[in-house]
């Protein structure tokens, strides 16, 4: 499963990155994180004597469409493994077979975009054969997708039985989730934060009685407080989550994870940067106001839980940072990870696409302990759900 147990040596390792980057009109890569994140395992290969066969989708293509092909991901990696790279006009087949089957070790090819074929999304073993016929090793480098059951992520390891491992990427990435569901060193504290409680519903009810301390911020802190008769004006709220609020709380009583929701809010009489604003307690919101931000009080509670921990997961922001008016309280978290980390060697896991997006505009992604590139594969993690494209590799 570790891919220095593999023998790379003149072999073309065919590796499932995760190159779902976003680009601009003039199809350009505008954010290179997810094709930076995949040099180390492509640079092992070479090193190794091998060449390595790059693989991944890009968008959600109908069928087979120019806007989404990956040819337009060559000029940027190309830049950042300073060297040529060969593109093949399909995945499959003659067009990809032509141009894999005469690689040499040190060189790399990308083959064009998976998801122009419906076989991939349906998981078909005879498409998965197909690729297959790309590689002698099989690695799957791409968390991101690694929650799906799909052709080259779940189903082509089987073509591989003792040929495959799991990238540097991706093996950091499980490292990381262990460190916090598996082995995590006491006090966990787990804060999760977001719009609605539906949408983290499955992993708050996995994580209560498994950390010691549970924060709950964003928006569907709003859902517990009127759920327990709280005044929340026009905050956001799930009135039809009343009930799972109410029992998550009590859960966590029984169980004893001490549950932190916010006591004073950061409230404003519009969604808007330049309303007007006021803190008051997050039970007694007026009428035509809404809740945006955590208030002084709860930022000091929260940030004095994080201080205290050894071990912390952050999977949701704290209010609306996109607005600096109301970036306080994530902000203030953020630096709290950071300080926990470097002052008391806490072990910081960010996860979930708006945390990732507000550590990195507090300009602290380096100073905490892991940032996970997998958004929806992270999620799925923290509800105690078995991912294909990992099972794959360990089966």
């Amino acid at each position: 499963m570790n891919l220095t147990d593999l023998d790379l040596q003149g072999q073309r390792a065919l590796i499932r990155v995760d190159f779902n980057v976003p680009l601009n009109e003039a199809r350009e890569v505008t954010d290179d994180t997810r094709i930076r994140a995949a040099l180390p395992t492509i640079q092992y290969v070479l090193e190794q004597g091998g060449s390595a066969v790059l693989m991944s989708h890009l968008g959600r293509p109908k069928g087979r469409d120019e806007e989404f092909s990956l040819k337009h991901i060559l000029p940027r990696l190309e830049a950042l493994l300073g060297q040529t790279v060969k593109f093949a006009p399909d995945c499959v087949e003659d067009a990809a077979l032509d141009v894999t089957q005469s690689l040499k070790p040190g060189e790399v090819a990308l083959l064009e975009n998976l998801r122009f074929h419906p076989e991939e999304k349906g998981g078909d073993e005879f498409f998965a054969g197909q690729l297959a016929e790309n590689g002698d090793v099989y690695i799957n480098d791409a968390f991101g997708t690694a929650h799906r059951a799909h052709a080259s992520t779940a189903v082509i390891a089987k073509f591989f039985p003792e040929d495959k491992a799991f990238g540097t990427l991706l093996a950091g990435e499980i490292d990381a989730l262990d460190k916090v569901l598996a082995n995590p060193e006491k006090p966990l504290t787990a804060i999760i934060g977001g719009a609605k409680v539906s949408s983290k519903l499955g992993i708050i009810e996995h994580l209560i009685g498994r950390v010691d301390r549970l924060i709950v911020g964003g928006g569907m802190a709003y859902t517990f407080v009127q759920a327990q008769g709280g005044s929340i004006g026009t905050s956001l709220v799930e009135p039809e989550m009343h009930a799972q609020a109410l029992a998550i709380l009590e859960k966590a009583q029984s169980s004893g994870t001490e549950l932190l929701l916010p006591t004073d809010t950061l409230c404003a009489d519009a969604f808007a940067p330049d309303a007007n604003t006021q803190v008051v307690p997050t039970n007694a919101i007026q009428a035509d106001w809404m809740g945006l931000d955590i208030g002084p009080k709860t930022t000091a509670r929260f940030v004095e839980a994080v201080l205290t921990s050894k071990t912390v997961l952050w999977n949701g922001p704290m209010g609306v940072f996109e607005m600096a008016t109301f970036a306080n309280g994530t902000n203030a978290v953020a630096g709290a990870l950071a300080k926990a980390t470097a002052e008391s060697g806490a072990f910081t896991l960010i996860g979930g696409g708006d945390s990732v997006a507000a550590i990195n505009q507090a300009g602290l992604a380096d100073q905490v302990s892991y940032v996970s590139t997998g958004g929806g594969a992270m999620l799925e993690c923290l509800e105690g759900k078995v991912l294909p494209g990992i099972a794959a590799i360990r089966d």
